[in-house]
């Protein structure tokens, strides 16, 4: 199991985002682990993205955006807790957000935390990643780099997929490049095109 290193997350967003996919996002409870594939993401920058959180400056709830890379940046959109890992080049701004998982270990769990029946309906969505989960602002500024942390993200095993891009969901304002990275033809992704 070899996690990702914080070097990982000291680029570009749109980078990490782009590399996050097919990579093994887990979350450690107890003696169960629930895993997932991640299959989609979108990329945040700072003061210039009118869709980020960083967009009007530093405040205390985006802090953690300004800082350290590889740890967790959670906040709550219409009643669901969205996870993000904080990326950018040192002494800029940035997150990725984590759209949706194709679930691979702890499904019944999933299913009763996110009180679901069908898998693919499990993540397919930042807010339902969450409940399936359990990531709540309790794992805010957690690292995703360190083995023993409760929410890391570890090597996937190889394969080849094609990535898609498009234009970032649910966002009135964006910028002109496509920000929004998914698995072509991956099930679990919410929605195949903006």
């Amino acid at each position: 199991m070899r996690v990702l290193p914080k070097s990982f997350y000291e680029r570009n967003p749109a980078i990490v985002a782009r590399e996050l996919l097919g990579k093994i996002l887990v979350r450690k409870m107890d003696a169960e682990g629930l895993s997932g594939k991640i299959v989609e993401t979108e990329a945040y920058y700072g003061e210039k993205d009118p869709a980020s959180k960083a967009y009007k400056g530093r405040k205390a709830f985006n802090e953690l955006m300004f800082l350290d890379v590889g740890r967790t940046f959670i906040y709550m959109v219409h009643g669901n807790w969205l996870l993000n890992i904080v990326a950018h080049e040192k002494g800029d701004v940035g997150a990725v957000l984590i759209r949706a998982l194709e679930p691979i270990s702890g499904m019944e769990t999933m299913k009763k935390n996110g009180n679901v029946k069908d898998i693919r309906f499990l993540a397919n969505g930042p807010g339902k990643l969450s409940r399936a989960l359990a990531i709540t602002k309790e794992l805010n500024g957690v690292y995703v780099t360190k083995k023993d942390s409760q929410l890391l993200v570890i090597e996937g095993e190889r394969e080849s997929f094609e990535v898609c891009s498009s234009h970032r969901i649910g966002v009135k304002f964006d910028l002109p490049q496509e920000l929004r990275f998914f698995i072509k033809g991956n099930r679990f992704v919410s929605k195949a095109s903006s």
